[in-house]
């Protein structure tokens, strides 16, 4: 199997370094899109929250001193280019959580479902250990390349993603979309310049670089300009980077 030309870099906590994912978010739209919801929604979080893929708990730093923080992912998270053993993480084989039922009043899953080899099996465990009436903060990719191979399984449409969580036990679904065709465009180009800045052979270069210098400007112009219609509200729903959802675990009548 090919390896990725370049694999996603991890994200970091924002309340360590807000300069560095600051800049960071100006040219990464996935990213910046991600925190434009997830960042007031993490606000209104009291108790316990479990995060689920947790990576490197990079959004830890944005709850309030109200909640409780327990991350949990899979034990090959060096897979996916982040560090082993982080604190308040579980790690496990990547089934049923170890985890007990009815236990947190908030779920995040950022970036984790397309990862999933069962999305259906991921999100009922995580029904299993919400609390009745518990939130889930949970966010996908549309348009996105290939990522963190092989561990890269599907991506979900705004439909799908609706059917999926009604399925597994959820409702109040809020569903929105992350960006707009403008920013695809934007991030396929910056996606383009970095290829074609770092070509597999240095000869290749007299070729590439050129380009990636034409490229990397036009997707400097298209980011300044998915920047002001993501702001504007402007631009196609069809085609966005990807969808922030908010979801309860439905109550069963008493």
């Amino acid at each position: 199997m090919a390896k990725e030309g370049f694999k996603p870099i991890p994200v970091t906590s924002p309340a360590h370094a807000p300069l560095a994912f600051g800049l960071r978010c100006a040219v990464d739209l996935q990213l910046a899109t991600i925190a434009r919801y997830l960042r007031p929604a993490l606000k209104e979080i009291t108790g316990a929250v479990l995060d689920v893929g947790a990576g490197q708990s990079p959004w830890r730093g944005w709850l309030p001193s109200t909640a409780t923080y327990q991350g949990i992912d899979i034990g090959y998270a060096e897979d996916f280019g982040m560090q082993p053993k982080v604190k308040d993480v579980i790690y496990y084989a990547g089934a049923n959580m170890p985890l007990a039922d009815n236990a947190y009043n908030a779920v995040l899953c950022i970036e984790v479902l397309e990862h999933a080899q069962d999305p259906r099996l991921l999100l009922l465990e995580i029904v299993r250990v919400m609390k009745g009436g518990a939130t889930l903060f949970l966010t996908v990719p549309w348009s996105a390349r290939r990522h963190h191979i092989p561990h890269d399984y599907r991506r979900f449409t705004r439909e799908g993603l609706a059917l999926l969580l009604d399925e597994t036990g959820f409702d109040s679904i809020e569903i929105l979309e992350r960006g707009n065709d403008v920013a695809v465009i934007a991030n396929k180009l910056t996606i383009l310049s970095l290829r074609l800045g770092m070509p597999k052979k240095w000869w290749h270069s007299v070729a590439t670089w050129p380009l990636a210098l034409f490229c990397g400007a036009l997707a400097c112009v298209f980011i300044a300009c998915a920047h002001l219609c993501i702001a504007l509200s402007w631009g196609s729903k069809e085609d966005p980077l990807g969808y922030f959802v908010r979801a309860q675990k439905a109550v069963s009548p008493t």
